[in-house]
């Protein structure tokens, strides 16, 4: 099968350039041909052709709307897609997602787009979330199918109207085991660590107010991450007197080797779809403080590999982290929770046969058009 794979962003590594990334690499290695078409030059095409993915950059793709770039953006995919006439396209984020599915519908080419977390979530600005369920309603009626990544983002595609439930399939996301690179959560002073862009999305501001309510215990934070927010959160850190204790180090390439030297893993934000970085926290058999929000919960069971926490609650926050700190048997207990957790149920391999099930269903003869 000769499949396209589209995604907006090349300068950011994000869950949403993993799942292609790790997607891609699997499908290859099943013996299909995969192309990934990306917006601009950035880190993600280094990634990709570091192993030998093949992609073509689209200088008009960007994350912002502008008409005159987003039209050209439709011309130069178009040009691309009538190249390599590929059997399918599978479309990811927004942007990516209404260009690529309003050129396959052109070409005729099966489309699905992939949902990482929905524009319209709960924790976006209400005016948003209104332009957004417009937007979403009118680009599914281009969409073969299409994959939401936890159940709770299909059931607000559906809440909302969306989309049809005979067009909607959810799949978990799913990375690669990596089972030499572990976590020892028992290891005291405790070091907790957040991967998340500063911006809007992610709640370091939460965070952060809460750590300065557990500043008397004896613990480290490293934030890994870039952002337009980074440096408001800096002063953030220096007016509650944490910046002894909290480490920005910008964008990290190994993140899971990070992972094994810490202890607590965080992920505070206002809304998710299913974090891959929560996933590479299990994967490691670190013990998960995060936000509920979104798909999170179907990864996080509260009490069993973590604890979740409602949006912007400060104080809760600062009551699991002390929790957490101050129990290196809870973190040993959650720890192996979300590892065996992981193994069961997020693995690559379970996303993948899902995935390639899909797209050989769409693309044989006895396949539906949603």
């Amino acid at each position: 099968m000769k499949i396209v794979q589209i995604i907006t962003r090349s300068d950011n590594i994000g869950g949403a350039q993993m799942h292609v990334f790790d997607l891609s690499k699997s499908l290859m290695k099943m013996g299909h041909e995969v192309t990934v078409i990306v917006g601009g030059e950035g880190p993600f095409c280094e990634l990709l052709q570091e192993h030998g993915i093949a992609y073509r950059s689209i200088s008009h793709l960007v994350r912002s709307i502008r008409p005159a770039a987003d039209g050209r953006a439709f011309i130069e995919i178009r040009r691309v897609l009538k190249q390599i006439q590929p059997d399918l396209i599978a479309t990811h984020s927004s942007k990516a997602g209404w260009i690529g599915r309003m050129v396959g519908k052109t070409l005729g080419i099966p489309t699905v787009f992939t949902a990482h977390g929905w524009s319209f979530a709960e924790g976006v600005p209400s005016k948003q979330r209104r332009i957004y369920v417009i937007a979403e309603k009118l680009a599914a009626y281009l969409a073969t199918r299409i994959v939401t990544v936890s159940e709770h983002d299909r059931t607000l595609a559906l809440k909302h109207k969306v989309s049809s439930a005979k067009q909607l399939v959810a799949i978990h996301n799913g990375i690669p085991d990596i089972p030499n690179l572990l976590a020892n959560p028992k290891q005291n002073p405790p070091h907790m660590i957040m991967v998340a862009r500063f911006e809007q999305q992610k709640d370091h501001r939460t965070l952060l107010e809460a750590l300065s309510l557990v500043k008397d215990l004896n613990w480290k934070l490293d934030l890994v991450g870039e952002g337009p927010l980074k440096t408001e959160m800096v002063k953030l850190a220096q007016e509650l007197k944490l910046d002894h204790q909290v480490r920005f180090l910008g964008e990290c390439k190994d993140v899971p080797r990070m992972l094994t030297q810490a202890q607590i893993f965080l992920l505070i934000s206002n809304w998710e779809g299913l974090p891959i970085s929560i996933l590479e926290a299990m994967r490691a058999g670190l013990p998960v403080v995060a936000s509920d929000v979104g798909g999170v919960c179907e990864t996080v069971e509260d009490q069993s590999n973590g604890f979740l926490i409602p949006r912007g609650n400060v104080n809760v926050l600062a009551e699991r982290i002390r929790e957490l700190i101050e129990s290196p048997e809870l973190r040993i207990r959650f720890g192996a929770e979300g590892r065996l957790k992981f193994e069961n149920q997020f693995t690559s391999k379970h996303m993948n046969d899902k995935i390639l099930s899909l797209y050989e269903a769409i693309t044989s003869k006895s396949g539906m058009r949603g």
